[in-house]
């Protein structure tokens, strides 16, 4: 008997609909093979035979000793991955007339199956949900731990179950399973701003918090430098509690990231808040960006609508560091292989941190640095010149003293007040760029938009003009200025940019300085 049930494979971050046939009849020899599977499957899914074979009997039903033919069409594309576990144990036992087939070509199924018939949680039901839905199929079969992740897609009826015995209890309709039902906009305005970190911790350093929040009102990429424990990491930890909070479409294109990627907890329905993602500096250019023999995000697609955090900058790889220039200018990266090309979406902010020498103390106030002549220059010349140039604010950190620690300094702003702030300055900009929709903020715009969005006095230029030549400020610098200049206007709610949004803009470019390393 031919028999038909229907699953979905990720490619990417979406989904696309996978029919397992199976055919199960006519004898078989002592000593043949009866058991076949085609249709691209890998190892994970040719071992499927075992798992199917053992949970089949384990809930007391029988594996048939029949001829069986599975095949997973398209048979062009390659499956990957233990999900098909389940619509081929409910095929197999739908094809040997052991359960009823009525509701089969209604549901999409899901998962994989534990020895004794359990159910272990997939990647990416998300996007799986979402084909499901768009396939216009009533509903879809899962793990129980996938079901809240699933949820989040209305008009589909998402039914989440524990077990093999579960599933063909509710095929048969011996068992009623209620369909989970999640309000997404409700738990998504509850859990949007939970942030465990807070700007309220941070003794001190009031001129680094200046900076992140001109970094969060304009969306740029900040790198600080500054001697260990001066609070680099401590301060860039704090960054996504002072961001716009995620719009529910970003959170959706966010989780469905997460979901292929099998990171999601349990417990977890939709990525509420923006990630914070910081890889160790011996990270591989792949796990970076992406990509592998089967193709996966990487870490600045985890950190896509969040942040991206490089702790000792210059300790990375080279080759690691050159590969994030394109994804940082398109904001989406593409792995190519011979057979797929896949795009992932990657548009995060970049926070850096490293410190000034070898040895830390270089420009410290109370320590000697200990570095020889040309260490220091030889120590920056790890960032290429073209990085550096996607970075807009270079920020210089100083330890705060141990008198300051121990005395009972005032309590700083909290990340409250300081992202009022930046949704006000945001505001600015959404509306002034309304009318080209891949624009939100003014890191964004391109060189050839800077003249006409950027404008500044006849007084304001030659103070530029002044700084450039004074500070031996790099060509580079002038673009970047002008757009943390426009970023600080608008957190002053100025149409105009004045003399000191520029100055305080030009601050903000040590390491283009000639002079800064010696």
């Amino acid at each position: 008997m031919l028999v038909k049930t229907y699953s979905a494979a990720v490619f990417g971050v979406d989904a696309k609909k996978i029919i397992v046939e199976v055919n199960a009849g006519g004898t078989v020899a002592a000593g043949k093979i009866s058991y076949f599977l085609v249709g691209l499957p890998d190892n994970a899914v040719k071992e499927s035979y075992q798992r199917v074979e053992a949970a089949i009997k384990n809930i007391g039903l029988t594996f048939p000793r029949v001829k069986i033919v599975i095949n997973l069409a398209p048979a062009d594309l390659r499956k990957e991955g233990s999900a098909y576990d389940l619509p081929i144990a409910i095929g197999i036992l739908a094809a040997t007339k052991q359960i009823q087939i009525s509701k089969l070509e209604d549901y999409m199924i899901l998962g994989e199956l534990s020895l004794d018939g359990g159910l272990r949680p997939i990647k990416g039901a998300l996007p799986i949900a979402i084909q499901a839905r768009k396939e216009k199929y009533k509903g879809i079969i899962l793990p129980l731990e996938n079901a809240k992740e699933a949820a989040i897609v209305n008009q589909l009826d998402v039914i989440g179950v524990e077990n093999l015995t579960e599933a063909v209890e509710f095929v048969n309709g011996i068992k009623l399973i209620e369909p989970l039902v999640i309000n997404t906009r409700d738990e998504f305005a509850y859990q949007q701003i939970a942030y465990s970190k807070d700007f309220s911790d941070v003794k001190g350093q009031e001129n680094i918090k200046r900076s992140l929040e001109i970094a969060a009102a304009g969306g740029h990429n900040v790198i600080l430098i500054g001697p260990p424990g001066a609070g680099k990491t401590m301060l860039a930890q704090r960054l996504p509690s002072i961001l716009p909070p995620l719009t529910l479409q970003e959170a959706l294109e966010t989780t469905k990231i997460h979901s292929v990627s099998g990171i999601l907890s349990k417990n977890t329905g939709l990525v509420s808040i923006r990630p914070f993602r910081s890889p160790h500096h011996t990270v591989s250019d792949v796990a970076l960006v992406g990509g592998g023999s089967n193709p996966s995000p990487g870490e600045i697609s985890l950190a896509h609508n969040g942040v991206l955090f490089l702790d000792e900058l210059p300790e990375f790889k080279r080759t690691v560091l050159e590969v994030l220039r394109q994804p940082m200018e398109e904001r989406r990266v593409t792995i190519s292989r011979a057979k797929v090309s896949i795009d992932y979406p990657s548009s995060f902010m970049l926070v850096a941190s490293m410190n000034p020498c070898p040895c830390g103390y270089y420009n410290h106030p109370e320590k000697e640095c200990v570095c020889g002549p040309g260490i220091v220059k030889k120590y920056l010349s790890k960032i290429s010149g073209p990085l550096l140039d996607r970075i807009d604010l270079h920020v210089e950190v100083t330890p705060v003293s141990t008198d300051d620690l121990m005395e009972n300094i005032k309590v700083g702003e909290n990340s409250e007040t300081i992202r009022n702030r930046v949704l006000k300055a945001r505001a600015r900009q959404e509306d002034r760029y309304k009318e080209n929709s891949e624009l939100h903020c003014n890191a964004q715009i391109s060189s050839s938009m800077v003249k006409d969005i950027c404008q500044i006095s006849q007084a304001g230029s030659t103070l530029l003009k002044t700084a450039m030549q004074k500070l031996q400020l790099s060509a580079r610098a002038y673009d970047r200025i002008l757009k943390v200049a426009r970023t600080i206007a608008d957190l002053a709610d100025s149409d105009e940019i004045k003399i000191e949004h520029l100055a305080e803009a030009i601050h903000f470019r040590s390491l283009d300085r000639e002079s800064w390393a010696g």
